[in-house]
This record gives structure tokens, C-alpha cells and sequence, in this order.
């Protein structure tokens, strides 16, 4: 927790009539996989290594191959330990938010970033499936304003770098967290006049509209 935050991952107390609903965050060995491509490296890595001791053997180099071997081995181990503490770094700093009128998410190592997305501001959320019960909540906002990709990342899907989707990666439970999600939007609807739509697309993807928004400012940022 922050000296600055009032509470933990919020900028400020919440206001009359708000709750807090969920928070969590991702999991670093399942970020470390997905964002940092560890097993991508860990196979390049080895295949190298591999071709390396191959290499030594055909042309004898007998003690002196073994040893350089070991390491490239040792050097790649490294590599990997320092992939591993980044994505648990990037994990220990973000903690994602929900309460019964936004989406909060407190992202950054060197220089945290609170991006607040109301409801009204979402134009739909989609939850995509990973491994076992992860899964990310991918959120597609609804106007024209927006933040910049380089701000949200590894919180924003690489493929949509000129309309940033803000998205709540590798959460344990996903399933739970968006059919709380789903309820929270709901529920703010009923309070507001609105109406929502929870779907099931077949990638697997849940799907969740909220109901129309007005005009005006998008989100609000603060570090």
C-alpha cells in the first residue's frame, strides 16, 4: 500500500454510496508466461545450448566444450530468474479494483498509475479463457477518449495499439470475477436506467455490453 493511497489500490476514500466489491491481481507465474514469453525464451535458450553442446562434441573440444556449456547454461538461468522477477514484480504492483460503479486499476513499478473506468465509460468487457480457472477480462471503452497503450502496458492487448483495451491479466478464478463483474454492471444499470446484455461467444468468451453512455471524459488518471 501506497503512503498516498487512501485505500489500498484506490486514490482516494470512496465516496457515499460506492462499495468495494473485489480486488485482486495477476498471477505472476501465469504473466511470466503470457507478457514475458518465458517458455518462449526457455526453449530458444535450450535449443541454443543444445546446438552448443553438439557443436563442442563433433569437434572435440572435449572439457573446454563442457565447461562452456555449463556456462551458457549458467548465463541462461539468469536470463530467466530475471524474466521471472519482472512478471512478479509487475504482479506485486498492480492491484485491480471493482466496486459498484468502476473499474480501478493501480498499475506501474517505477511510477504507479491509477486508471479509473466507469461503468458508463465501458462499452463491453469480454472475458477470455486461459489455463485451468486464469483468464483475462478484456475491456473495451466506449468513446472516443482514451489512454495511451504505452501507459497501460502489459495491461492493454498488444493488438489494439492505436484503441487501447484496458485488461485485468491472468486472474485466478476469472470466472467468479467476471460473473461479479457482470452483476456490479447490472446492478448500476437497474440503479441508473439502463439495460445490460451477458453473453457466451464461442472462443470461449463471456461477453458483457453495458448499457449505453453519455458523452464526456473517458477515464480519470492520476500517479
Amino acid at each position: 500500500m501506497s503512503d498516498l493511497e487512501a485505500v489500498p489500490g484506490l486514490p482516494h476514500e470512496l465516496p457515499p454510496g460506492e462499495t468495494l466489491l473485489w480486488q485482486g491481481r495477476p498471477e505472476w507465474r501465469a504473466l511470466a508466461r503470457s507478457t514475458f514469453k518465458s517458455r518462449w525464451l526457455a526453449g530458444y535458450l535450450g535449443l541454443f545450448a543444445t546446438l552448443r553442446l553438439a557443436d563442442g562434441l563433433y569437434h572435440g573440444e572435449g572439457a573446454a566444450g563442457v565447461q562452456a556449456f555449463a556456462i551458457f547454461v549458467g548465463l541462461s538461468a539468469v536470463c530467466l530468474g530475471i524474466v521471472a522477477l519482472l512478471a512478479w514484480g509487475y504482479a506485486r504492483a498492480t492491484l485491480y479494483s471493482i466496486t459498484s460503479e468502476r473499474v480501478v486499476m493501480r498499475i506501474g513499478v517505477a511510477i504507479p498509475l491509477t486508471v479509473n473506468l466507469p461503468f458508463r465509460r465501458i462499452g463491453s468487457a469480454d472475458l477470455v479463457a486461459r489455463d485451468g480457472e486464469l483468464g483475462d477480462i478484456v475491456l473495451q471503452l466506449a468513446t472516443t477518449d482514451r489512454i495511451a497503450w504505452l501507459h497501460l502496458w502489459p495491461h492493454a492487448q498488444t493488438r489494439h495499439v492505436s484503441k487501447p483495451r484496458p485488461t485485468l491479466l491472468n486472474l485466478p478464478r476469472s470466472h467468479e470475477v467476471a460473473a461479479l463483474l457482470g452483476r456490479a454492471v447490472e446492478a448500476w444499470a437497474v440503479k441508473h436506467g439502463g439495460g445490460v446484455m451477458l453473453g457466451l461467444s464461442a472462443e470461449p468468451r463471456e461477453t458483457l455490453a453495458p448499457p449505453p453512455v453519455a458523452s464526456g471524459q473517458l477515464l480519470g488518471a492520476s500517479h
